[in-house]
């Protein structure tokens, strides 16, 4: 029989034939479902499951081709407008298909086939039905999780269809096994799978019980040791000789004596040692009072590591393990020397700014290396609960220190290298503001008496030296980045990543597999660099090489093999560079790194309006309206004639481009437009135009002259404020890139068009 009917869908609850539910529903399209039904339906609908419960969003292929019929026995609307549902479960329909309901197209239709089950009981039926009532008295038996009132249910019917239908609504089974149930027409099938399950459940109770006998014996058996125990100490009292626990109390309080700490400390210290001492040994208080014993004690107060002060011997090991990074190196090293001679002399707490991948972290651990002091890294990226950096007070469950005596306990001396990790991913909300608590920790005129919520006892922090790294400066809180030393990490050129990945990443990576003998030649090199990566540092790059040296070592490759075959198509090509009119380079520069990008200017028919795409900020949008203005201003452009729009595109992918360094491209971009004359594709523009049309300085030149170089731009121009730059870039780029210093628009607009 087919019958067209309104759909019920529950995503968290099933609905078997003979099984009667009540739901209170406070969707509205479900409440428009019961109404429809009780009033179009003869109060009947279809109850559907989708196939994947925690999708938000659900569409047709997300809806199943079975559901059950369903009986709508009451409705009641309650003073809160919710609908109290009573449901009973008639029938498994097949459904043909979905479709909308003319009167309220949210409501779906459903169009169904009702199934019949042939009456006559096989032999095989019989079987199965007797299987499963045996296992259910069994199971019935064996756990309390099901009720015994199902025995009168089952008598009640001889049908298999019935009873196996009857058994799964008893049963605790998940959401996910009672869809398959609902969705199995096959009495037999239906039969057999809960045969099966029952087993399963009985194999567990009884793995169950044998676990809870086993740990029953297991407590008798604590007991029995702790009574024995508790004899031996009364004949050991008797005896006169001390117990394990007050040979522990003596040594607690030799450590105690031999610390360097002020008497308030001591004397807190003492305090707890007596609880430790008077707390029975069966009150669970007494191993919180232990951990904290064992905690403060094993606090490095007086182990310090004696730290290496020769520059050569500093040097050799940060040149052996990083390329370049000159203005890290000669910083530690000055801290080096200026320590030797005063031994007195403040840390410096320094903050490595760059790119991913461009070795911020690893010549922290270095520096741990070449200064011989002991290594701990904790990562803030995403921390917002402050507490745990400064540890949870001991009323709390599972109390622990925070990070900051972590690191010290682990590395066992007062004096470590500890680098907190991207501290521009920090977040400030209701759980605490971990920037604020970086200051008490990182200022040499407050950590000599740093207290830990756990510890409750000052330490003294001024001993370490503390390293943080972060991608974008301006991300770190202003209040913190006060009490910061700077120091800046370049982007990589692409000679630099040649000389890493020959002197650092392939030895290393070979050294690893074994394979000291394998070589990768220069051009292979370079042909990854340039074809296969696009980050400023070279994080990419070492897993692309750990890649292709495992390929070689593998398939016993011992010339140059063939990247295509390992790494796929290049995903970067410089070959058939196009001059296209109304389109010029730009360089923009992100904590991700930097990235050459084409502004794209286009005149489309329509009444004068500027339309701009891609993803740009604020700041930018305000540059291609100076850019505008200033033309309109100086004749560039007819306005009052010229009946075409202006369409502006910015080819982003990579990162949010913002900022006013893209305004002169943006200028260039219009003014190849209007002369219909391209631009040469090896040339790129830096530099932010005004009102007036004077190029102005921009920010992080090196970076961009970098991602330049890196994107074969052989010709860039760039406002001549920034000449005093110059010294900053690498010579190698300077002998590749011709740089043509710019004062206005003017300038410029002479060189390209009225050549």
């Amino acid at each position: 029989m087919d019958k067209n009917l309104p759909v019920l869908l529950l995503k968290k609850l099933s609905l078997l034939p003979t099984q009667e539910v009540r739901l209170e529903l406070n969707n509205e399209l479900s409440q428009n479902v019961i109404e429809v039904a009780n009033t179009k339906f003869d109060k009947k609908v279809v109850v559907i499951l989708p196939k994947n419960s925690l999708e938000e969003s659900l569409g047709v292929n997300d809806l199943p081709e079975v559901g059950v019929l369903a009986q709508i026995k009451s409705c009641v609307v309650l003073p809160n407008s919710n609908y109290r549902v009573v449901l009973k479960g008639l029938n498994r329909v097949k459904i043909k298909d979905y479709t909308n309901y003319a009167a309220n197209k949210s409501i779906l239709i459903a169009s169904t086939h009702l199934i019949y089950i042939e009456n006559g009981e096989t032999v095989e039926e019989y079987a199965l039905k007797k299987k499963l009532i045996s296992l259910l008295n069994k199971y019935i038996t064996s756990s309390t999780e099901i009720s015994n009132s199902i025995l009168s249910k089952i008598k009640e019917t001889d049908s298999l269809d019935i009873l196996t239908d009857i058994i799964v609504n008893f049963m605790h089974f998940p959401m996910e096994k009672k869809l398959l149930y609902m969705n199995e027409f096959d009495e037999c099938k239906r039969a057999k799978m809960l045969i099966k399950d029952i087993n399963v459940e009985l194999e567990i109770i009884t793995l169950n019980n044998k676990i809870d006998n086993e740990l029953r014996t297991s407590f008798e058996q604590e007991q029995k040791e702790y009574l024995i125990k508790a004899k031996i100490e009364k004949l050991n009292e008797e005896l006169g000789i001390k117990s394990s626990k007050e040979q522990e109390i003596a040594s607690y309080i030799e450590s105690i004596n031999s610390l360097k700490l002020n008497e308030k400390s001591k004397k807190k210290l003492m305090q707890e040692l007596r609880r430790y001492e008077y707390t029975p040994n069966n009150n669970p208080e007494l191993s919180v009072i232990h951990n904290y014993l064992e905690t403060v004690l094993s606090l490095p107060y007086n182990i310090s590591s004696k730290e290496e002060t020769k520059a050569d011997k500093i040097s050799k090991v940060l040149d052996k393990t990083h390329y370049k990074m000159d203005n890290v190196k000669t910083r530690i090293i000055e801290y080096a020397l200026l320590k030797a001679k005063n031994p007195s002399l403040d840390n410096p707490v320094l903050c490595l700014i760059g790119s991913p991948g461009v070795g911020k972290s690893t010549i922290a651990k270095s520096i741990a290396e070449a200064l011989k002091r002991e290594f701990y890294k904790i990562s803030v990226g995403g921390l917002n609960d402050s507490s745990e950096l400064t540890g949870h007070r001991r009323t709390y469950l599972g109390a622990a220190p925070g990070k900051i005596i972590e690191a010290i306990l682990k590395c066992g001396t007062n004096n470590p290298v500890i680098l907190i990790d991207e501290v521009d991913k920090m977040v400030k909300d209701y759980k605490g503001d971990p920037a604020s608590v970086l200051l008490d920790i990182l200022d040499n005129n407050q950590n000599q008496e740093f207290i830990d919520n756990y510890i409750e006892e000052p330490f003294d922090l001024s001993k370490v030296l503390f390293i943080l790294t972060a991608n974008d400066v301006n991300e770190i809180p202003a209040v913190l980045r006060d009490r910061l030393e700077i120091i800046n990490i370049s982007n990589y050129t692409s000679l630099d990543k040649k000389d890493i990945a020959i002197n650092y990443l392939i030895p290393n990576i070979c050294a690893k597999y074994n394979a000291k003998k394998l070589t990768i030649s220069e051009e292979i090199v370079n042909k990854i660099i340039k074809e296969y990566t696009l980050e400023p540092g070279v994080r990419e790059l070492e897993r692309l090489l750990d890649n292709v040296i495992r390929h070689m070592i593998i398939n016993n490759i011992k010339e140059d093999p063939n990247i295509v075959e390992i790494l796929g198509m290049p995903i970067i090509s410089y070959e058939n560079k196009t001059n296209l009119v109304g389109q010029a380079n730009i360089i923009g520069v992100s904590a991700l790194g930097g990235a050459l990008i084409k502004v794209s200017s286009i005149m489309v028919p329509m009444t004068y309006d500027t339309n701009i795409t891609g993803n740009i900020g604020d700041e930018l949008r305000d540059s291609i309206k100076i850019v505008m203005s200033y033309f309109k201003s100086n004749g560039y452009m007819d306005y009052k004639k010229s009946t075409n729009g202006i369409h502006i595109n910015f080819d982003t992918h990579r990162f949010k481009l913002d900022g006013s360094s893209g305004s002169l491209g943006i200028a260039m971009s219009l003014a190849s437009l209007i002369h219909n004359k391209p631009i040469d594709s090896n040339i790129a523009f830096l530099g932010s135009l005004d009102l007036y049309g004077r190029i102005n300085k921009v920010s992080k030149l090196r970076e961009k002259v970098i991602t330049a170089y890196n994107n074969n731009i052989t010709q860039l121009f760039i406002p001549i404020d920034n000449k005093i730059d110059e010294p900053s870039l690498p010579i190698e780029i300077l002998k590749e890139i011709n740089i043509m210093y710019i004062s206005s628009f003017e300038e410029i607009y002479k060189i390209i068009f009225k050549k």
